[in-house]
């Protein structure tokens, strides 16, 4: 199959610096939906590269990395959530889009490594907004680069390395560590987590214990520890 082109009847836009647009690999089967979203995503300044399914969203990857992706959870060939574990794996940051409104559906979707979860019927000034709230989130300001043991974290370059080897993230991954390190030493509820490391505070909290687990299945399983009854904390490097 011919991967689709990166961008279908878009009009010139570009950054305030003078810059490409972000441009928004969209993988939803249905096509009315595909169409309609395509358009309101270039009415608002975005570049997209319209697929039908995971597997053909994958090829266009190859194609070109996208900035941020749009993901329709029920799709066949590759599903939206197993979708959205490829893409994050690349660093690229997945908004879900469903019809599924359950909160165990939203828990399974930012399990997944989703950043954020729209339902449909949507507002496409909310669908832009969310996709422009994940991209300020991914490339926000952040200087310093901390060790602890034989972790090392770039919090500017978005990197992470274990004894001289990188380690990937998904981008939900790197903004829990990232809020832990803001505030090493403190003991942060999940509930803190989730209002520092997302743009609202309706996720399930055991969304955190799940990405926590992850880090330290990476990262190893004393680089977070566990404050029983209070949440987690990254202890203060010794001096």
């Amino acid at each position: 199959m011919t991967p689709p082109s990166p961008v279908h009847n878009a009009p010139a836009h570009s950054t305030a610096n003078g810059g490409p647009s972000p441009l928004v690999l969209l993988a939803e089967d249905d096509a009315d939906v595909r169409e309609t979203t395509q358009l309101l995503l270039l009415r608002r300044g975005w570049r997209v590269t319209p697929t039908a399914d995971g597997v053909e969203a994958l090829e266009a990857v190859d194609v070109e990395l996208p900035d941020v992706a749009v993901v329709d959870v029920a799709m066949p060939r590759l599903n939206g959530l197993d979708l959205t574990g490829r893409l994050t794996a690349l660093g690229v940051p997945v908004v879900l889009l469903t019809a599924r409104s359950l909160p165990v559906d939203e828990v399974q979707g930012l399990a997944a490594g989703a950043d954020d979860y729209v339902t449909k019927p949507f507002d496409a000034d909310v669908l832009s907004a969310r996709l422009h709230a994940v991209l300020r989130r991914r490339r926000g300001p952040a200087t310093e680069v901390t060790t602890v043991g034989d972790v090392r974290i770039d919090v500017t370059g978005r990197r992470v390395d274990r004894a001289g080897t990188l380690v990937p993230l998904s981008s939900v991954e790197f903004r829990v560590l990232e809020a832990l390190l803001r505030n090493r030493g403190a003991v942060l509820s999940r509930e803190q987590v989730i209002a520092m490391a997302w743009d609202s505070t309706w996720q399930d909290p055991r969304i955190v214990d799940t990405n926590v687990q992850r880090l330290r299945r990476k990262l190893g399983p004393d680089v977070i520890e566990t404050v029983r009854g209070f949440g987690y904390r990254i202890e203060v490097a010794p001096s």
